[in-house]
């Protein structure tokens, strides 16, 4: 596995390494050594699979509050997404900052999401489906969000001519609106 850092702390994009053969190819996907060597949390008490129809499916901006806060391991398995993360860690230095990438399915690559990361992603696709594993269960009462078009942020998705987003999706608060542990 291939570890690449990005510029939000503690966030990797990380790529395969294919052994490859006539029959095709041999690649680890997860790896708790590597994981604890990059000090990442390789536990993992959950693995999730999303799937949706319509390409400008966007799911997110989605996160669990401590003690129950998740990293998580994120591969799309068919199609491709525009994956969002974003650090709402006050102590960290890329606090409030945000990453976008595409994930393909063919290119098997991943991202690694810390804790107290708020995660989201745009289908590009029709018939999308990620694979995600979580390091802690999900808790109803931890889950929280933001909305994905807030203008703090200003992420910068991809167009699409049909967006398609869940109501719990499109009632999610503003950061602004959030409690002052979470504001600037």
């Amino acid at each position: 596995m291939i570890f690449h850092e990005t510029q939000l702390a503690g966030a990797y994009i990380i790529e395969i390494e294919k052994h490859s053969d006539s029959r095709g190819f041999f690649a680890r996907s997860f790896c708790r050594k590597e994981f604890e060597r990059h000090g990442l949390n390789p536990n993992v008490r959950q693995a999730n699979i999303s799937y949706s129809k319509s390409r400008g499916t966007l799911r997110g901006l989605h996160y669990q509050v401590q003690p129950q806060a998740e990293a998580k391991l994120v591969r799309c398995t068919a199609g491709s997404i525009f994956d969002v993360i974003v650090d709402i860690r006050p102590e960290s230095p890329s606090y409030n900052q945000w990453l976008g990438t595409e994930l393909k399915a063919k290119d098997h690559t991943m991202i690694y999401v810390p804790e107290g990361f708020a995660h989201g992603y745009l289908t590009l696709m029709d018939h999308t489906e990620i694979m995600y594993q979580v390091s802690e269960f999900y808790a109803p009462g931890a889950e929280q969000g933001i909305r994905w078009d807030d203008p703090y942020f200003a992420i910068e998705w991809p167009e699409v001519e049909t967006l398609v987003v869940s109501k719990k999706d499109q009632e999610w608060p503003m950061w602004s609106d959030l409690d002052i542990h979470f504001s600037r």
